[in-house]
């Protein structure tokens, strides 16, 4: 794909993003850099302005917050998953475990604590209410419905997501406006929309994946940087051993990488789904430093690439499994977890109550049982659905139904559908064909790094369904980024010239003028439309009350939606 970039920015578009000259990274003087070097570790800061990319940037997070947080306490009571985990959360923060306050005693669960905790954080700011267990606080902050307090975490996190994905676009794409209209598609998405205004686990999960990923696209660029800083000083990139890479020290080693694996320790301490990112990433990460090494001469950059890397990853990982652990720091430090002490389980075998090495071996046997519950999750469920059948928006799920209220019609409907913004949601396939396409053509690594994290989202999920396991849409939430982010790669292809061939002529400027116009009139038409598609389903997004002849008019796969 070209660097998509609008008028205001013409020094990203004169080349192709895709073609194999321009593998991004980093800045360093020139030197006696040959050019084509210098292209090929340029970054996004060469390139473009900071401030009015931040205040684009804000103007789309304004409209992502005001969706999510206008009405967030509607509808009220508990709404489908929320019943578990709002109680969880409340658990946590009152007594450190996920605890049952009707019969008084440690809830088994099975999804580590930390997206409970965010939301139980949500709940100690703003109150929190169970009728059924007569639980009743205030808000240390200010009191307000509790259905805003339970919500409030996935408010913030959704929001924060299109933060990230509006600056991840515009460092991948080299384009504010290709970073915006991003930021824009999953803002204006509706599964992104209701699982931001739900206290259920997903998004805590998206926007630790995302968060990652778009720490080791910093690493990428700060690696690159490195390399053309130390090529601009003399470096002679074919002498063996260290003399023949940059300096090192504690200034030069990969914090972003060694921040990549704390996210997605968190990640995985959301959900252990997380944990299918963690080969993708870590290839990506090889991938990328082998195509600097080879952009910047070194002979041997597999070999190389791979003995200098591979002990940061493990260090990555190190701190991954270490911040995994620290999240179950309520459970460990205290003695009223489920599994905790072997003496209040003398029927579990295996429970240790020795000091220290005890409640990590008891966390194991935890483990063990929830794992044993994930496997045998095949219960026919309602609104199951299997990951072919994900982005064809074949089985959302409804998260809440009323047929009661006031709409001005005999018959009335509101309901919480977990449904994406249809128009976006049905270009996810054709996009990914085009991504591959197009990357395989150009040799791109944006199409590769979208591509590979769509599939570390998607791909395990078919294998669990060979099994029968009980699954449902919101499955697919941790690649929903990467997907709005090979829509936009094709916007981007499609408003930019293509690469043009060294003996071909190069295209004109109103070549070039008349490309961007028609183009930017494409993707900006899209856009629109998804934003009308947003609009008309937005109802069914946020339980309004509507006739009922309006709701079923919503309902275009009919019995596939009800």
């Amino acid at each position: 794909m070209t660097s998509a970039s609008t008028a205001q920015e013409p020094s990203t578009t004169d080349r192709a993003a895709g073609s194999p000259d321009d593998e991004g990274g980093g800045g360093g003087g020139g030197g006696g850099i040959p050019a084509a070097v210098r292209r090929r570790l340029a970054t996004v800061d060469d390139h473009l302005g900071r401030g009015q990319a931040w205040l684009a940037t804000a103007v789309v997070v304004a409209i992502a917050a005001i969706l999510r947080f206008v009405g967030l306490g509607h509808p009220s009571g508990k709404i489908f998953d929320e019943t578990y985990y709002a109680k969880d959360a409340y658990g946590l923060i009152d007594r450190g475990v996920e605890w049952n306050y009707k019969d008084n005693g440690p809830s088994y669960v099975v999804h580590p604590p930390l997206g409970k905790w965010l939301i139980g954080i949500g709940e100690w700011a703003f109150g929190y209410q169970d009728a059924e267990t007569n639980v009743s606080v205030p808000g240390h902050l200010m009191t307000t419905a509790p259905e805003f307090g339970w919500r409030f975490g996935a408010a913030v996190c959704g929001t924060l997501s299109v933060l990230l994905l509006v600056r991840i676009g515009r460092r991948m794409f080299r384009s504010t406006t290709l970073g915006c209209a991003a930021g824009l598609l999953l803002a204006l998405d509706g599964f992104h929309l209701v699982l931001s205004r739900t206290a259920i686990l997903d998004i805590f999960l998206l926007l630790f994946v995302l968060a990652a990923f778009g720490a080791l696209v910093l690493d990428r660029d700060a690696r690159r940087r490195r390399w053309a800083r130390a090529l601009a000083d003399g470096l002679d990139p074919t002498t063996p051993g260290r003399a023949g890479r940059p300096p090192s020290g504690w200034r030069n080693w990969p914090w972003w990488r060694l921040a990549a694996g704390v996210l997605l320790g968190c990640a995985c301490s959301v959900k252990w789904s997380g944990v299918y990112f963690v080969p993708a990433f870590a290839l990506l990460v090889l991938l990328w430093e082998v195509g600097v090494r080879r952009s910047s001469g070194v002979r041997r950059p597999w070999r190389d690439a791979l003995l200098d890397e591979l002990p940061w990853l493990l260090a990555a990982g190190v701190l991954m499994v270490v911040t995994y652990v620290a999240t179950w720091s309520g459970w460990l430090l205290s003695d009223e977890g489920y599994y905790r002490l072997a003496s209040r389980y003398p029927n579990v075998p295996g429970l240790s109550d020795t000091p220290f090495v005890g409640p990590l071996i008891n966390l194991w046997e935890y483990h063990k049982a929830a794992y044993g519950f994930h496997t045998q999750l095949d219960d026919p469920h309602k609104y199951q659905s299997w990951p072919w059948q994900w982005l064809l928006l074949g089985r959302p799920v409804a998260f809440a139904y009323n047929g009661d209220g006031s709409c001005g019609a005999s018959s009335c409907a509101s309901e919480v559908l977990l449904l994406g913004t249809p128009l976006l949601w049905w270009s996810f396939l054709p996009a990914l064909a085009a991504t591959a396409w197009l990357g395989l053509a150009r040799r791109d690594w944006r199409a590769g790094a979208i591509l590979l994290s769509a599939a570390a989202g998607l791909l395990p999920w078919f294998w669990f369904a060979l099994d029968g396991r009980t699954m449902f849409s919101f499955y697919a939430a941790p690649a929903v980024p990467f997907l709005v982010l090979a829509v936009v790669y094709v916007l981007g292809a499609i408003v930019t010239p293509a690469p043009v061939a060294p003996s071909a002529a190069p295209p004109t400027a109103e070549q070039v003028n008349d490309r961007r116009l028609v183009g930017g009139i494409i993707a900006g038409a899209y856009v629109l439309l998804v934003a009308l598609c947003f609009g008309y389903f937005y109802p069914i997004f946020v339980g309004k009350i509507l006739p009922y002849a309006d709701w079923s008019a919503r309902m275009w796969l009919d019995g596939r939606w009800i």
